[in-house]
């Protein structure tokens, strides 16, 4: 059985006269990696923040198969937030946490508000989170604080956390830009997998052209809240990289990210 698509409709979002995004309309069909990028400013986090609805549009639609996202609220919104997980570029781990409760922090929304408030995690919860940081080679450093470890190790933190939502989407905002290039390689890996392995659509904003060629089926390119490019990364050629960040912009990464 294939899993819904995700339908963008005339995506619009304001910020008083400013429009951050202009009418954006996209399909994204089940288990594609697809590469958002596009200069500073294009768009691209208030893009992903709205289909999450950690910002609600201004105008257009959100559909996922039959389910109208931009209609949802209370209990039904926070059940879309938790089938479309979301990975963000600081991490939003609790430093003062292990590693495993952080991640055991995705079941919050599977279970009752009491014993979530307590901490009350199932065995069968705590294996799902040991099983996930054993999968990204987290295993042994389960039980330290989460500020202790690595940016490299914190993201995956974040992915296994995610992972323990069970989504149906993964939004990942920026994922990498924080990294140094080993690290970046380790996550974008992780990703990858799960895209792979577990047949999960992700959306990821990226800020490196070379990373969205590498790991991604299909390249959306943003620019003053437009979608200015939608393909494969082999038809993303110089030139039209130059319509995209400017006729100054070289090969490789885009201009560093305010």
């Amino acid at each position: 059985m294939n899993e819904p698509v995700l339908h963008l409709r005339g995506l619009t979002r304001r910020f008083g006269a400013k429009v951050a995004v202009d009418d954006v309309t996209l399909d994204i069909p089940s288990g594609q990696m697809v590469g958002i990028i596009g200069p500073s400013g294009a768009g691209k986090s208030t893009l992903l923040r709205m289909v999450n609805r950690l910002l609600a549009p201004s105008a257009g639609s959100i559909r996922f198969g039959e389910l109208e996202v931009t209609a949802l609220s209370g209990r039904a919104l926070r059940d879309w937030r938790t089938r479309c997980a979301m990975i963000f570029q600081q991490f939003n781990l609790i430093p003062r946490l292990d590693v495993l409760t952080n991640v055991l922090m995705g079941r919050l929304n599977h279970r009752p508000v009491l014993t979530s408030l307590l901490g009350l995690f199932s065995a069968a919860e705590r294996a799902m989170a040991l099983q996930a940081l054993e999968r990204f080679d987290l295993a042994d450093v389960a039980l330290v604080r989460a500020g202790r470890i690595s940016g490299g190790q914190q993201q995956r933190v974040a992915i296994c956390r995610a992972l323990l939502q069970e989504p149906r989407l993964m939004l990942a905002d920026e994922p990498v830009a924080s990294l140094d290039p080993r690290n970046a390689k380790v996550v974008m890996d992780a990703l990858r997998r799960i895209n792979r392995e577990d047949g999960l659509t992700v959306l990821c904003n990226l800020h490196d052209l070379d990373v969205a060629r590498d790991y991604c089926d299909r390249i959306v390119a943003m620019r003053e809240g437009r979608i200015v490019f939608d393909g494969r990364p082999d038809t993303l050629t110089e030139a039209r990289v130059r319509g995209i960040y400017g006729a100054d912009h070289g090969a490789g990464t885009e201009p560093a990210l305010t």
